[in-house]
């Protein structure tokens, strides 16, 4: 038995925390300029057609009056940290699907008690302490724990008994299975199959004449089947450099550019695994084996030019002025795979087109053969 959790229009929510004027009104969170992806929007919002990965243009167009924010990305990580923590002290398996998507393993809990009262326990406790509203679903599996969840927005829960999986997903139309997009709904809608209970009255082999393989993979999530399994998440690692001067250094300049070099190879390693960091640490040794650190947490990303300024900021404020330094590091921590998401609020297409260049140039010809400026 699988729950599945999900933070309610989750940067919304967080926005409405610190900012209570915005309750009752249409709010989009995204881009601002004409290239901007709506991230989430208010269920005001969502009345008028607006919905998550729509061009802002499209948004305003539907909804005119609502009110459109970039976003905190900062409060973003940190609540999605905190209902972490949370979960972390009484799940004992879960997987963390994105910043505000949860899957908890309940297997062989009914040994001991009841799974569904544990559960609205947890989500109580989650809005208690942090305010967000959050909505779950308890079925056999991920699949259709999350429809189910789909299903009990907002805020709200609702179980899929063992058995019970046809009775609860026929009567939902096809498109609200994972994987079904405008493509397949529009076919699918040509041979008469709306709903979900259609596809129960077809054939594997009807499915997999119009939609290729995917036909039979589809007909088997139809009958709430489906065999992923938890992810156990686990507490992500950092990625560090430091470096040892053979010589102590009191050059500023010179400091800043191996914060730039060090940051730029960290970036690149982060970018290589897939992964997007949420802190930043600098470390500073003296001579004397004095050494001092500082973090900060930051926006999740993977982008060094959105990385060095933290990291040159850190040392400013960590650093005894006039003092000869021996070693310097740079680390990242709270990794995350959740880059999908981030990469919602601005149009970040020319800047990952960009790195993504210079990192094929890197991967075939070393990490040194491309480097800012400023990192020399």
């Amino acid at each position: 038995m699988i729950a599945h959790f999900d933070l309610d229009s989750f940067f919304v929510s967080v926005e409405l925390l610190t900012q209570p004027s915005l309750k009752g009104k249409a709010v989009i969170v995204g881009g601002q300029n004409e290239k901007g992806i709506v991230s989430t929007c208010s269920y005001e919002a969502r009345k008028f057609g607006v919905h998550s990965a729509m061009p802002m243009k499209t948004a305003i167009r539907l909804c005119p009056h609502a009110i459109v924010i970039s976003g905190t990305h900062s409060e973003y990580s940190r609540y999605s940290k905190w209902v972490t923590k949370i979960i972390a002290s009484k799940a004992p398996l879960f997987e963390k699907a994105s910043v505000d998507e949860f899957y908890i393993d309940l297997t062989g809990m009914d040994k001991f008690f009841d799974p569904l009262k544990w559960t609205i326990e947890l989500r109580e406790q989650i809005i208690n302490e942090t305010g967000l509203p959050i909505s779950f679903g308890i079925a056999k599996n991920k699949m259709v724990a999350k429809m189910a969840t789909n299903e009990a927005k907002p805020n709200g829960f609702l179980q899929v008994p063992l058995g019970k999986e046809n009775e609860f997903l026929a009567p939902l139309e096809v498109d609200k299975i994972p994987g079904v997009g405008e493509r397949a709904s529009q076919i699918l809608n040509y041979h008469e199959i709306k709903l979900i209970k259609d596809i129960h009255n077809t054939t594997p082999g009807d499915l997999e004449k119009w939609l290729g393989k995917w036909g039979y993979e589809l007909w088997n999530k139809a009958q709430g089947n489906y065999t992923s399994v938890i992810t156990e998440y686990r507490e992500p690692k950092s990625i560090s450099k430091e470096n040892t001067f053979q010589e102590n250094i009191s050059d500023i300049n010179f400091l800043m550019s191996e914060i730039v070099r060090m940051t730029e190879k960290i970036s690149f390693e982060l970018r290589k695994e897939e992964k997007v960091a949420g802190c930043v640490t600098i470390k500073i040794r003296y001579p004397d084996f004095e050494t001092n650190s500082r973090q900060v947490s930051i926006p999740y990303t993977s982008a060094d030019d959105e990385i060095i300024p933290v990291a040159k900021d850190l040392f400013h404020k960590l650093y005894k002025k006039g003092m000869l330094v021996r070693l310097l590091g740079v680390r990242v921590s709270d990794l995350s795979n959740d880059a999908v998401q981030t990469n919602l609020f601005q149009n970040t297409e020319r800047k990952n087109t960009l790195y993504k260049a210079i990192d094929d140039v890197k991967n075939r010809f070393g990490g040194a053969s491309v480097y800012r400026a400023s990192g020399k």
